[in-house]
């Protein structure tokens, strides 16, 4: 029987082309399989098989455990102090075995023996397929939609299957089994049966590939796409930029007559793209991203990474687009966030902070308003800087004296003292709930605490703009920190 055994395992290593010793694992794994049913409870079995004799030897088997943690399973653990009465060597995460008398191969049921070896040999190709695949640093999934699973869409490509769920697939696009696509290679996970690489075909990546795929430059280096932003389906920007002057990166990437675009935006379901030069100046860049309206001016706020762009009426319903969309795609492009506005709101938001930063410098420094606003309009937007610029830049100003910027600097170093205690004094009185709030930090917990903000009550009390003005994030985080916030209301309730 051995020696059928030992033929039987080399005619189905040539069948299915795979290892010999897989196909031993396979038949080690049926035999402890049909070993461990004759016991009770969940028993632990390993089976050796000697490859050139076929003779084989079953043990049982415990996994050693700390005495501290108790046994979780007993069928299968063993204590380390019990361990160590059989075994004095033996360290925790080892195993001690017993020798069992084995089952002669006659009794294993063949039907139990044969899907653990087929199943062995089936993960075993699918692994050897997916190895080879993959080995090819392929980016793009070419394949034939094959079935759709639970709402995803599997997608074949010679014996190897991806996985495109719906969460990744171009709304209204409208596929059906047999059809070909291509898709973005986002991850392999061995945890799905059958289809094991996850698929994208909304995923910025992807239309990336897709560029480069069509535009050889881009795999020259002659041009090189810095960021993407998609709204799949719909609307797209990329950013371009060119490392040969001879090389117009727009020109370039659009093709003759379109035929470079063309054949993107045929993939990507009529998805149109807009294509925009990159620049190291950001509100260069930001001007470029919300093509086609066009800018009068621009503010950047680098403390709230953040930009004030101002159009004209005829343009604001171009910078800001259907649904906010062109504007949306611009940030995402930029990685800005872009305030669009039109003239008279933007003379409206700068008299309100020239008026708030006049009022900070007369109650902080004790100025009267006109050297407030000498102040003001040489630029000086914070105490900080009046405290701490180089004096010589402060005295090129003509209405001020040595001795008049020498006591705006102390009154601004005092008044910066004052607010740091009153600041620090505030926060300890943040309660530790507070504190503890996940997604805030010790500057927004500052900003909570100086509007009177000292509790997860408190902060839950709020309303979305409220907290929006006190800590200048983005209506979006505000929300998210306000559910947070309230989520212990709701404990315990169905």
């Amino acid at each position: 029987m051995n020696r059928e055994m030992l033929m039987l395992v080399d005619a189905i290593a040539r069948e299915k082309n795979v290892e010999r010793d897989l196909v031993f694992a396979a038949v080690e794994s049926a035999l402890a399989q049909a070993t461990k049913k004759l016991f009770e409870g969940d028993v632990d079995i390993r089976v050796a098989l000697d490859r050139d004799s076929g003779d084989y030897e079953t043990f049982r088997r415990w996994l050693v455990v700390p005495d501290e943690a108790g046994l979780q399973n007993p069928d299968s653990e063993e204590m380390l102090m019990d361990a160590k009465d059989r075994l004095a060597d033996v360290e925790e995460g080892e195993y001690i075995e017993e020798g069992i008398p084995s089952l002669p191969i006659g009794r294993i049921g063949a039907m139990v023996a044969k899907q653990v070896i087929l199943q062995k040999i089936r993960d075993a190709e699918r692994e050897m397929l997916l190895n080879d695949f993959l080995a090819r640093g392929e980016k793009i999934f070419v394949g034939t939609v094959k079935r759709m699973d639970k709402g995803d869409m599997i997608v074949e490509s010679g014996r190897v299957e991806g996985r495109l769920r719906r969460s990744e697939m171009i709304p209204k696009e409208n596929l059906r089994n047999g059809d070909r696509l291509r898709a973005m290679i986002m991850e392999v996970d061995l945890t799905l049966r059958g289809a094991p690489i996850v698929l994208s075909r909304s995923a910025p990546e992807f239309m990336i590939e897709l560029f480069k795929q069509e535009v050889p430059e881009i795999e020259q280096g002659l041009l090189e796409i810095k960021s993407c932003a998609r709204d799949p389906g719909s609307r797209a920007k990329i950013a371009v930029i060119s490392h040969d002057k001879r090389v117009d990166p727009i020109g370039t990437c659009v093709g003759v007559r379109g035929t470079r675009v063309n054949a993107v935006t045929t993939e990507l379901a009529g998805e149109r793209v807009d294509i925009v030069l990159w620049s190291e100046d950001p509100a260069q860049f930001v001007i470029g991203a919300l093509a086609p309206a066009n800018v009068i001016s621009i503010v950047v706020d680098e403390e709230r990474h953040a930009m004030d762009v101002v159009v004209d009426e005829e343009n604001l319903a171009i910078a800001i687009g259907r649904g906010g969309q062109n504007v949306r795609l611009a940030a995402d492009l930029t990685g800005w966030k872009i305030n669009i506005m039109d003239a008279d709101e933007s003379a409206l938001k700068q008299a309100t902070e020239t008026e708030k930063l006049r009022e900070l410098f007369i109650t902080k420094l004790d100025v009267d308003q006109e050297v407030a606003d000498i102040l003001i309009e040489e630029g000086f937007t914070s105490l900080e800087e009046v405290a701490y610029i180089p004096i010589n830049e402060i005295l090129e100003i003509e209405s001020f004296d040595e001795e008049t910027v020498a006591e705006l600097r102390s009154r601004a170093k005092d008044a910066l003292l004052t607010m740091e205690i009153v600041r620090e004094e505030s926060v300890e009185e943040v309660s530790q709930d507070l504190r503890d709030l996940e997604g805030l930090t010790t500057e927004l917990i500052a900003k909570l605490a100086e509007s009177g903000v000292h509790t997860r009550d408190d902060l839950a009390d709020l309303a979305i703009d409220e907290l929006v003005e006190i800590t200048q994030q983005t209506n979006d985080e505000a929300k998210a920190l306000i559910i947070k916030a309230r989520e212990h209301w709701f404990v315990g309730q169905e």
